[in-house]
């Protein structure tokens, strides 16, 4: 790699992105509920195609974490920020051991 290739930090006057990373831990009091939630997100989307409707509502009444992944949209966590534009969004829920004892390591990656 070349002088002129090597990676160089980025800098504030030069960033036109910036990535936002989000974990949440969230406690699970009532799945039946949730579930039903997802249920009727997944009813009230017009958008969505009838097979992928039913696939949906199979998958969130399987897994109460797939549920939560319909009822959570991070989009909305930008909607009203000036300033800025979503560019590009991902996310996914699953179920998970938790121990409020324990330290969380925000350095993961």
């Amino acid at each position: 790699m070349s002088s002129s290739e090597e990676m160089r930090p980025v800098t504030a006057e030069a960033a036109q992105h910036v990535r936002v990373r989000v974990e949440m831990v969230l406690e699970l009091t009532d799945a039946d509920e949730v579930i039903r939630a997802a249920w009727a997100r997944i009813h009230e989307d017009d958008l969505m195609p009838d097979e992928e409707r039913r696939q949906a509502a199979d998958a969130v009444a399987q897994d109460p974490a797939e549920a939560i992944a319909y009822l959570l949209d991070p989009v909305d966590l930008v909607t009203d920020v000036p300033g800025v534009e979503l560019a590009q969004a991902s996310w996914s829920s699953e179920l998970a051991e938790y121990d409020p004892e324990e330290t969380w390591d925000s350095d993961d990656e």
